[in-house]
């Protein structure tokens, strides 16, 4: 069982819920009378916690929360790194990989996966070549 703390974390770190402190604690405050056994009761909850203008606006309030919760529960990030890891690993010379990211998260991830691969070369930009020997494992042919 998660406490207050670490449930504000995970709904602003995977959520990005800018209400998640005082979904949290609505949550802690709620489980300690009795506990919460149906997702419509927690999604009640969580858009109880969150002002009434902004519930009005994106959609379902509880939307971001359970994202959160989800990805922490399930490891989500993790194994889109431990994936990411072992498709570059599996990767031919002149292979390509593609990778398709369906949020912000998942995105800066693959970014960051990559990157750390990528030829970087520490040269002065006024060399004409490279001396520095600088080789990474891939370079990206697309940086969308």
């Amino acid at each position: 069982t998660w406490d207050e703390r670490d449930i504000s974390r995970i709904l602003d770190r995977y959520g990005e819920e800018k209400f998640a402190r005082s979904i949290a604690r609505r949550i802690i405050k709620e489980r300690e009378k009795a506990p919460i056994e149906k997702t419509g009761e927690l999604a009640e909850l969580i858009k109880e916690s969150i002002p009434a203008a902004t519930r009005r606006t994106g959609g379902h309030p509880a939307k971001r929360s359970f994202q959160a919760l989800r990805i922490a529960v399930n490891d989500e990030l993790g194994a889109e790194e431990e994936a990411l890891e072992q498709t570059i690993r599996c990767l031919k010379p002149g292979g390509r990989a593609s990778v398709i990211t369906f949020h912000s998260l998942e995105d800066r991830i693959c970014k960051q996966m990559f990157s750390k691969y990528v030829e970087k070369c520490t040269c002065p930009t006024d060399f004409p070549l490279c001396v520095c020997g600088n080789k990474g494992k891939m370079k990206l042919i697309n940086r969308k």
